[in-house]
């Protein structure tokens, strides 16, 4: 994955909280990982899979820059050439400049989506969080929030590949959380588990948007009309998905859990779903490829 180095970034649509605060707990007692597994579903939160850790993979020299100094240091795209935060700032205008065209081209407004980088727990509008819930999206603020230090435990713990096009797989996954927001999807998911349940057709429509900011993001032009992202390899491709499969509901039970699959328990879809989904929106390049709810054929 390669962005152009005269396009300029906008740091303004991510908020540097690292560093901000200290540890939080849910209804006053701390609920641990299942309980937050709970908790977010509830408030369809739609994200990763708690102790699910996904984040920015080293790019150069694999630094990371303090609170407050990514506007300094993220100007243009030679940046997020790199720097590991810039590249996440460079991911983010692009997902959010091609939904914002395709909703111009559908008649409608899209809203920005701040992205806020955390360390340890952060307070949102969904309420108190720490980093074992890894990537989410909070539809209550409309943010999406992520601990970069995630990036470690997914490559050691669940044996991934990573690279910065695997990790921007999770973030465009994440802001088709909030695109469902906007167009009220969420609104509609009934609660329940299960490998047809509406939670795990919200989760492969999230996986299919981000495939379809994937096809585009290469003609999706910045603030000079010029696209940030020069290029997206196969081997990049290759890494998102060795990441979906990775975080499917099958492989986490079999290898992270009880060692028994459970389909009831499904609220993500299986690896080979969330695979075939995010290729979908890959090969479609609309969002219309995109309708999870439609279909009887999930995978």
């Amino acid at each position: 994955m390669e962005f152009d180095d005269d396009v300029a970034l906008d740091t303004s649509q991510v908020q540097d909280a690292r560093g901000v605060g200290g540890r939080v707990a849910l209804g006053g007692g701390g609920l641990g990982i299942i309980g937050l597994i709970v908790y977010f579903v509830l408030n369809q939160l739609g994200g990763l899979p708690a102790s699910v850790p996904l984040g920015i993979d080293g790019v150069g020299s694999g630094q990371t820059l303090n609170s407050g100094d990514l506007a300094k240091e993220c100007r243009t795209g030679k940046d997020a050439n790199t720097k590991d935060d810039c590249a996440l700032v460079a991911i983010i205008n692009s997902i959010q400049g091609y939904w914002s065209d395709e909703f111009a081209r559908s008649g409608r407004t899209y809203r920005q989506a701040t992205t806020t980088f955390f360390s340890g727990s952060v307070n949102t509008g969904c309420g108190g969080a720490t980093a074992d819930v890894g990537p989410f999206y909070c539809p209550a603020d409309g943010r999406v929030y992520i601990d970069l230090t995630f990036y470690k435990e997914l490559r050691t713990k669940f044996g991934a590949q990573g690279g910065t096009f695997a990790e921007a797989y999770v973030l465009a996954h994440e802001y088709g959380h909030h695109v469902q927001n906007l167009l009220g999807t969420s609104d509609k998911v009934r609660p329940g588990t299960g490998p047809t349940s509406d939670g795990v057709r919200l989760e492969l429509q999230a996986d299919c948007y981000a495939g379809v900011w994937a096809n585009n993001a290469v003609n999706t032009p910045a603030s000079n009309g010029r696209p940030l992202i020069k290029s997206i390899t196969q081997q990049d491709v290759d890494q998102a998905l060795d990441v979906a499969a990775r975080i499917g509901d099958d492989f986490i039970q079999k290898n992270l859990g009880s060692g028994q699959v459970d389909e009831s328990q499904f609220s993500h879809g299986s690896s080979a779903q969330r695979e075939k989904w995010f290729l979908a929106g890959i090969n479609g390049g609309n969002p219309t490829t995109c309708d999870t709810f439609g279909t009887r054929n999930l995978g």
